[in-house]
């Protein structure tokens, strides 16, 4: 796992030298996007922490850049950009909870690892199709996806929340096995998450990693099935928008180092909060920066 783990860290160190030398950002742009590192650091640890996509964090802070004439970004450009900024801060975070999954077996997450395994290989043969076809017959491309990401991170905050701080009421040792109802439950939510992460770069990593909070499995096990499916979405999903998008490099350049350095503190930040905090905090943010920009987008109109 370890020798993996390095071929994983050179692939990511390539792709990101590749994207410096592409971009050359001059120092007028240090001046400007500096900030862009504290940003993806904060994005990839409530992304690898909970399981909930980066996105969240990234797409409504890139939205208000934009309505604030901070960054000209389209809509396309800021999905784009946290599919790519994810690429790096999820995979980086899929390792670190890999790792700890291939020390510690069993304990590690509280169910088997042939469960663990499969139930992320079901949710990436679901998702990952239909993202792709989402994304390639064109229906993503939504002059409204802002918006639509904007209720959509309202809702799963609420319901994150929601089901949180009910659970709090009864608290009950963590499920270790999975039910059929779950393996259901669990298909008809990666296609849903597939077609929503196609939309918005986040979806089937916050549906399942929901799905699995309310079923009281472990934090582990959520955060470490979450952050593998959506490391693997957005990937895969980041082929269309490096064939079909005006991709803003220069941005990378300093977001991406944020969220490797974010997504490598995620796993002990995660275990230390403890499960019900890091709910908490995941919900409240979501709920909060969604609702603000979708306040200030009616008020400004």
């Amino acid at each position: 796992m370890r020798i993996a783990s390095w071929l994983v860290a050179l692939c990511l160190l390539l792709a990101f030298s590749t994207i410096v030398a592409s971009a050359l950002p001059d120092w007028a742009d240090i001046e400007r996007l500096w900030p862009m590192f504290g940003l993806g650091t904060f994005g990839a640890v409530i992304a690898n922490s909970s399981g909930v996509g980066g996105g969240v964090v990234f797409v409504p802070a890139f939205n208000y850049f934009q309505e604030n004439g901070v960054l000209a970004l389209s809509a396309a450009q800021i999905i784009a950009a946290s599919f790519l900024i994810q690429c790096f801060g999820m995979t980086t975070g899929t390792t670190r909870w890999l790792s700890k999954v291939h020390r510690e077996g069993t304990a590690a997450t509280g169910i088997s690892l042939p469960d663990f395994f499969k139930m992320t290989s079901l949710v990436g043969a679901l998702s990952v199709p239909a993202m792709l076809l989402t994304q390639f017959s064109g229906a993503a491309d939504s002059p409204w996806v802002l918006w639509l990401f904007k209720c959509f991170s309202i809702a799963l905050g609420a319901l994150l929340l929601a089901t949180t701080l009910l659970s709090r009421r009864a608290p009950q040792s963590p499920r270790t096995q999975i039910t059929p109802g779950d393996w259901l439950a669990l298909s008809l939510l990666s296609i849903g998450g597939g077609i929503a992460t196609a939309y918005f770069s986040v979806g089937v990593g916050e549906l399942v990693a929901l799905y699995l909070f309310v079923r009281n499995f472990s934090l582990a096990t959520c955060a470490a099935v979450a952050v593998s499916v959506s490391a693997l979405a957005v990937l895969c999903g980041s082929v269309y928008h490096l064939l079909h998008t005006d991709i803003p490099w220069t941005l990378l350049c300093f977001a991406i180092p944020g969220a490797v350095l974010g997504a490598s503190l995620a796993r002990p930040i995660a275990l230390w909060l403890g499960a019900f905090r890091l709910k908490v905090v995941a919900g409240v943010w979501i709920l909060a920066s969604s609702s603000y920009l979708l306040l200030a987008a009616s008020v400004s109109n």
